[in-house]
Formats: structure tokens, sequence, C-alpha cells
């Protein structure tokens, strides 16, 4: 029902859009009870993903690397995972940089701008090196799979994992019952999954009659530089990706237009996590290699949230006439790559790293609030765009490591679902 389910969910967008700005217009002393009510409908959704994620996770990784041998093999696909991911944060960075830069977005901002004395509310202490480092290790994997903690839930299946390969002969039945409970979890799946169109029409719904679509024209510039360059970004992967891969890689864009539709459409890549695995292992890619890079790429490769950082940043000091030299902007660039990283699992995520790095070079925190009532709709492009870097950087490990199984093998039939799982031996 691939063809159909990608018809469903642009319907959905489609609905949405009318329904909340009939709602914005016509009810406006309700449209917030209104509001509130329908997003209750993209909120289960939600929840039923994040019901799903961590057994799916833990799951598809234990058995991924319990198959793939030997402890080097597992370091090597590390080291090209996280050297990839380090490579594409800083072209993310440096091209919201340029960006921002050419397009002077906060140049002769016309709106008021906030008082730089007001508090945006954000948790900015959120981060710390210490906090980062300690929250990588999970005191217990059950209050890890409860809080959805998918970093910490990584370093307990590696451990699992190579500890389940020391002892091949009694880890057997356990292997085959996690096997078997990634297959459940793959039917599982496909059950929550027919419910996104539904949410899809609530989340877009929600939005415009709480918002409206009048408030994106009050920062026209700034959105429309921001997708601008998120485009841009978008064109960088498709050509990394052809460069790489090769002209199958066309194959690739298609089998995940079903996730970027409801990343897109609910501002969260995580809900795309389950469709987007199932493209990766229907385009070849290995379960085993799918299983380990994407979960890390969850919380080390977010393409479209790192060149937010830097655009974001820039344009607010544009907009109090702070100047920036070339210096000071590299030297925020330098600090992004480093506290990006380490705010897995913070709430608002991008927002807390941009307003901790402003005021480490004294922009005011409250320029965020001019961006804050918008930041739904800059989300959906931001998750977007993690969905394709993330399908990338997965796709090229494989292609790197031998690990992508030939054209011809492909899952290109959208009616056969893609239950491939690590450890099985035949893909398709």
């Amino acid at each position: 029902m691939g063809n159909k389910f990608t018809r469903y969910i642009l319907i959905a967008m489609a609905l949405g859009i009318v329904v909340g700005t009939l709602i914005y217009e016509y009810l406006p002393e309700d449209r917030a009870e209104i509001s509130s009510s329908i997003n209750l409908i993209a909120m289960l959704f939600l929840r039923l993903i994040k019901m799903i994620i961590a057994p799916l996770v833990f799951a598809t990784l234990v058995g991924g690397i319990a198959h793939m041998g030997s402890g080097s093999k597992l370091g090597r696909i590390f080291a090209k995972t996280m050297g990839w991911f380090v490579t594409a944060s800083f072209v993310s960075l440096m091209l919201g940089l340029v960006m921002v830069n050419l397009l002077q977005p906060g140049a002769n901002f016309p709106g008021t701008l906030p008082d730089k004395g007001q508090s945006t509310g954000l948790p900015v202490s959120a981060f710390s090196l210490e906090k980062f480092l300690t929250h990588l290790i999970p005191t217990s994997i059950a209050d890890a799979m409860a809080q959805n903690e998918i970093l910490q839930i990584v370093i307990f299946a590696v451990f699992f994992a190579i500890a389940l390969g020391a002892l091949p002969e009694r880890a057997k039945p356990m292997l085959g019952l996690i096997e078997d409970l990634a297959h459940i979890m793959l039917k599982v799946t496909a059950y929550v999954m027919f419910f996104a169109p539904l949410a899809v029409w609530a989340a877009i719904a929600a939005t415009v009659a709480k918002n409206g679509l009048e408030v994106l024209w009050k920062l026209i510039v700034f959105m429309g530089g921001f997708y601008l360059s998120l485009f841009i970004l978008w064109g960088i992967l498709v050509v990394v990706g052809f460069l790489v891969i090769g002209g199958r890689y066309k194959h690739l864009l298609r089998l995940i237009r079903e996730p970027l539709m409801i990343a897109f459409s609910t501002a969260s890549s995580e809900a795309a996590y389950p469709k987007t695995l199932e493209g990766l292992n229907r385009f070849g890619v290995s379960p085993r290699i799918s299983a380990f890079v994407l979960p890390l790429g969850y919380s080390f490769n977010l393409d479209g949230t790192m060149m937010y950082c830097t655009f974001a940043a820039i344009f607010i000091a544009q907009t109090y006439g702070i100047d920036m030299p070339i210096g000071t902007q590299l030297a925020m660039l330098a600090t992004l790559m480093i506290t990006s990283k380490g705010v897995a699992g913070v709430p608002r995520a991008s927002l807390v790293v941009i307003a901790a790095t402003l005021s480490q070079f004294n922009i005011p925190e409250a320029g965020l609030l001019m961006i804050m009532g918008i930041d739904t709709f800059l989300d959906m492009g931001r998750s977007a765009t993690n969905v394709i870097g993330n399908t990338l950087a997965t796709s090229v490990v494989a292609k790197w490591e031998g690990e992508l199984a030939p054209e011809h093998e492909m899952q290109l039939d959208d009616a056969v679902p893609a239950t491939a799982v690590a450890g099985d031996p035949v893909r398709t």
C-alpha cells in the first residue's frame, strides 16, 4: 500500500491546512481549545511511536551486533560512522553560517525586538560536559527504555550484544528470542503506521488552527532564507548520495518519501524512525548496519538541526545590530560542534543549544522569543532534513562495509513488507 499511503499522507496534510485555517479564521474564541483537542490525536500517535521505539531499537541493534562477528569490525563501523557524523555536522553548520551571512535576514529587521533582559524559560543549564557524559550511561535499562533514551539503549545494547557473541552456544536461545522480538516489533510498527495519515492531519490542523498562517509572514524573510538553505543542504546530500552510492540512490529517495512526509508533518524525526528503518532495509542496507548506524544518527547526525543552530544564532545577532567578525563566527561554529552533541534527551534541544551559545557570545537570549512562535514550522523542515541525512549516512556506511545488497535484490515492490531483521540470511 506504499503509493496509497503516500497519497493518504498528502491528502491529510492538505486537509489539515484547510481545517486549521477555517478554525483560525471563523472560531477565534475557541481556536486554542479546539487546537488542543485536535492535537490530542497527533500526541496519541507520537505516544504509539514512542511505545515501539525502545524495543525496536534494542532488538534490531542487538541482533545486528551479535551477527557482525569480530569486535574489530564493530569498532571499524563505529569509527566510520562517527567520522561521517562529524563531517556532516561541520558541513551543515558551515552552510548555515555562509547562508545567513549572504542573505542577511536579520538586517534592518522591521519588527519590534524583545527586551534584552527577557527570559526565554529554556533550560540553558541542561547542558554541561559532566551531564552529557553521565547521561550516556543508563543507571537502569528499564528506566532508559521507559524514557526512550535512544543513546542509553544503544550503549546497553552494545554491551549486551558483545556478551552474546562471547557466549555463542549459551546465547543461541536468547538470540533467537531477540530476533523473534524484532520481527514482532516490525509487525507492530506496521499496525501503528495505519494511524499515520490521521495523525498528520491532526498535527497540521492543530498547528495552523493555533497560530494561523499569518504568523509565517511576520518572519517571512527569516523563514524563506532558512528553507532556501535547507533545500541547498538537501541538494548537497543528494549529490553526495549519487557520488558515493551511484544512480540507484534515486530508489532510496523514493523509498523514504513516506518517512520524510511523516517527519515534516509531525515535526518529529522520531515519528519517522520505523518507516526509515524499513526503507533502508528495502534499499538493501544490511539490517546489521541500519540497526547500528540509524539509532546513533538520532543523537549525533541531525543535519537540519545543525544548520539551524548557526543560521538562527547569527540571525539574532543581526537583528540586534551586533557585529560578528568572521573569527567570532568560526568560534561559535566550533562551540556548536561540541554543545550540539551533548543535548540528547533535552526537550526542544535546538533552542536550548542556541540559547546556551548566545549567552557565551554576549548575544541576547531574548532574541529567541522572536522565532519561538514559528519554531514548529521550522522544526518541520529540520526533521525532514534529519531523515535524509541519517538515511544517507547509513547507506554510505553500508556501501563502505560491503553491506549494501546488489540492486537486483532491492525490495522495490511496495506491497512486499520489509520484515528483514539483523541476522536474517536473506534480505529480500
